[in-house]
């Protein structure tokens, strides 16, 4: 049986500079794609609101400063909307899917009231259960509703779907009534991200760990629109002193920052490459021969505890 090619990819969201966390995890995703030969695609996923047009340019500069490539020209979620608008009309016409006018306040409460059925952080399938009549009331108000998958046929009952992890093996995770469009009609980023690994083929997906909870709605996503899941390999983030997500508050973070301070961007690849374990490269061309030796196995499993370093005034 012939094994599909590797296709890999990377997918920052153009909202600010990359910093060492996101470079660290560009490099591992190329890493990985290249030490199997394969092919190595960069996607901007930018349907958040916050992005800024100024970070498309300097996030791909930024990475190709350290030596990495990609094959075919990037591509952005934006203009992409006609494939999510697909998916989302054929779930809809399979009633797979209703309208939620619940607001994050309302869900909350749902939640942690002490006879709700669902698990912490789990949609109590409020909206699920109105009558035609009360959604149409709903609807009335002028509140615009979000579309909801509806997961299992019996009623709001979470699913529960097992993944296997290359690097953190067997996860089972909940799988409640997520959001696949948003109140404004933007496709909804578990949604959105399905169909695009699917379309561009992408089989292979490395991104941080605190992505591997959504990992179970995704798979089963895919599943219900007769799609391949990749497989998942999520690696450990990058972490302020203060064990928070690593942010411009911890010193030199961004490639900028190091540069700044007088550091080449082999210094900077040579800090990443550390962390993981891996040798140093003299030139940037060397990261080629690193792919040659790259072994997913021996990555550490923990987080990088960043120790700040103050960028030069």
């Amino acid at each position: 049986m012939t094994r599909n090619p590797t296709v890999g990819r990377w997918a920052p969201s153009p909202t600010g500079d990359l910093h060492l966390g996101n470079l660290r995890t560009a490099l591992l995703a190329w890493l990985f794609a290249r030490s199997a030969g394969g092919r190595f695609l960069w996607r901007f996923e930018d349907l958040d609101g916050a992005v800024r047009p100024q970070f498309y340019d300097s996030q791909l500069r930024d990475v190709a400063a350290l030596g990495l490539d990609w094959d075919g020209e990037p591509v952005r979620q934006s203009d992409r909307l006609d494939l999510y608008r697909d998916a989302i009309a054929d779930l809809r016409r399979r009633d797979l899917t209703y309208e939620c006018f619940c607001t994050r306040r309302e869900i909350a409460e749902a939640a942690a009231a002490p006879h709700g059925p669902s698990p912490e952080g789990a949609y109590p399938g409020t909206c699920r259960r109105l009558t035609p009549a009360e959604r149409a009331q709903r609807r009335s108000s002028g509140r615009p509703p979000a579309l909801r998958l509806r997961v299992g046929s019996d009623g709001p009952e979470p699913t529960e779907v097992t993944v296997v992890d290359r690097q953190l093996g067997t996860y089972t995770g909940i799988v409640d009534d997520f959001v696949i469009q948003r109140g404004d009609d933007t496709p909804a980023y578990n949604l959105a991200v399905v169909v695009d690994d699917a379309a561009q083929g992408v089989n292979q997906v490395v991104r941080g760990d605190d992505l591997l909870p959504s990992t179970p709605r995704q798979v089963h996503l895919a599943r219900l629109l007769g799609l391949d899941a990749p497989s998942f390999a999520h690696v450990p983030l990058v972490l302020g002193p203060e064990g928070r997500r690593l942010a411009k508050r911890d010193g030199a973070v961004t490639l900028r920052d190091r540069l700044a301070l007088g550091e080449t961007p082999v210094d900077v690849v040579n800090l990443l490459l550390s962390n993981l374990g891996l040798d140093p490269v003299t030139s940037l061309d060397d990261l080629a021969e690193t792919t040659q030796r790259f072994n997913p196995l021996v990555l550490p499993r923990q987080p990088w505890v960043h120790a700040p370093v103050d960028s030069a005034t």
